[in-house]
């Protein structure tokens, strides 16, 4: 099992950084590269909760989506072909004095099979440097979004099953 932690600031607000995060409708791809569309799955979505598949090359994991914090983040892995365990990811925001936000990123990846447990392992490691590249990247795609406040617009959703 491997636990990476990273952080990046931001000039979105927590608000607007769960709109991004819980926008599970087309192009989400863009704003998380290891999620593509054609894996996006929304099996169900209520005001401050989902159940979603998504995932990327041959990689696939249904995640719990919990906002009902609205300084925290818990996404927790249901099923997955890789993923099991504690497997998941906790988004935390820590409001700043000139304004931007800390978003804080705890990944737990505990492997289900020889193939997750390598990857875990390569993620604890020498994998860590693309996890903060691609998450730099998803912040950057965030803040491009306009987003609006929390209570105002409700997150884009995809096809549900």
């Amino acid at each position: 099992m491997s636990t990476i932690r990273y952080d990046q600031p931001t000039t979105a607000t927590p608000e607007q950084f769960i709109a991004g995060l819980t926008d599970f409708g087309p192009g989400r791809e863009k704003i998380f590269g290891k999620s593509a569309d054609s894996y996006l799955k929304v099996h169900s979505q209520g005001p401050h909760e989902a159940d979603v598949t998504e995932g990327s090359g041959g990689i696939w994991e249904r995640l719990h989506y919990d906002w009902s914090d609205p300084n925290r983040v818990v996404l927790t892995v249901n099923d997955s072909n890789t993923w099991g365990g504690h497997s998941g990811y906790t988004y935390t925001f820590g409001h700043q004095p000139d304004g931007t936000t800390d978003v804080r990123v705890v990944n737990v990846r505990e492997g289900r099979n020889l193939k997750g447990r390598v990857l875990a392992l390569v993620l604890g490691t020498v994998g860590k440097g693309v996890l903060v590249k691609e998450f730099a990247k998803t912040v950057k795609a965030i803040e491009g979004r306009s987003y609006a406040k929390a209570g105002s617009d409700s997150p884009t959703t995809a096809t549900m099953s």
